[in-house]
């Protein structure tokens, strides 16, 4: 052994704890508005209650995690909020798209909806109502579907190669159940069409526009959609929303371009 190199066995176990630690803290900020308890933690990671319990006071200690006290679940702490400001406009495509969605919000007075994809699922970011007084509630801001499962997430979907997004649609047939004939259909018009149409599909007189946001490398980074009842969504209507989201799409497309040159077309 080199002078001053430290022993294998201690540098495993320190990468470990580490690895250990950050599963945790991500868990725990997938956890959302409601927090996780200890033993949904430990489930999740597969770890000791003990092990997550110290692994957990770790976190706190460093502000990355709280504690709610009167519920006794997990939050991600200050620290990690403060972090996740400093990484907002490098890799936050919500801090990039929410000028976009609001003028959307405004010009269509409909709903507008920020989904990204997450391994076999994808999460809505933030949800931005327009004025019109009838709204669709079939998505809020923090739920996760599986993927294609809804407008923005079908958007993604078929912005996959397809390979990839037919693997990925046979995974989650499970979680889809009856939905999947209907939902292979709407793919495969969304590939045909450039955007994703849900007539529909999960609350019935509840339809979806989405468009697709992708990187310079042409992989979706998200996804904005247009929720609103079944009456405003006519043919006519749709091919302006469609105009509108493409547009806002394409802006923020430039925008996150501009964050990684590597990630630009040659």
């Amino acid at each position: 052994m080199r002078d001053g190199a430290a022993p294998a066995h201690h540098d495993t176990g320190g990468t470990q704890a580490v690895a250990r630690a950050l599963s945790l803290l991500s868990l725990v900020g997938r956890g959302g508005a409601q927090g996780l308890g200890l033993g949904q933690l430990a489930a999740a990671s597969s770890l000791a209650r003990p092990t997550v319990r110290r692994l957990l006071l770790a976190l706190g200690a460093a502000r990355m995690v709280e504690q709610d006290r009167a519920t006794r679940r997990y939050h991600l702490g200050p620290e990690a909020y403060l972090l996740a400001s400093f990484a907002a406009e490098r890799h936050g495509i919500l801090h990039h798209a929410c000028e976009g969605m609001v003028r959307l919000a405004r010009e269509t007075g409909d709903t507008v909806l920020l989904t990204v994809p997450q391994d076999d699922h994808t999460l809505c970011l933030e949800r931005i109502e327009g004025d019109f007084p009838v709204r669709t509630h079939a998505l809020m801001r923090g739920d996760r579907k599986p993927a294609g499962v809804g407008a923005g997430a079908l958007a993604i979907l078929a912005a996959l190669p397809v390979p990839e997004a037919d693997a990925l649609l046979a995974r989650v047939a499970p979680l889809v159940g009856d939905l999947m004939p209907a939902l292979a259909e709407d793919l495969a018009r969304a590939r045909a069409h450039g955007h994703a149409l849900n007539p529909g599909r999960i609350v019935p007189g509840s339809w979806g526009l989405g468009v697709a946001i992708p990187w310079p490398d042409g992989r979706p980074a998200g996804a904005l959609s247009v929720a609103a009842i079944e009456n405003r969504m006519t043919p006519a209507r749709q091919a302006d929303l469609v105009a509108a989201l493409h547009r806002e799409a394409e802006a923020i497309a430039a925008r996150l371009a501009e964050l990684d040159p590597q990630r630009r077309k040659a």
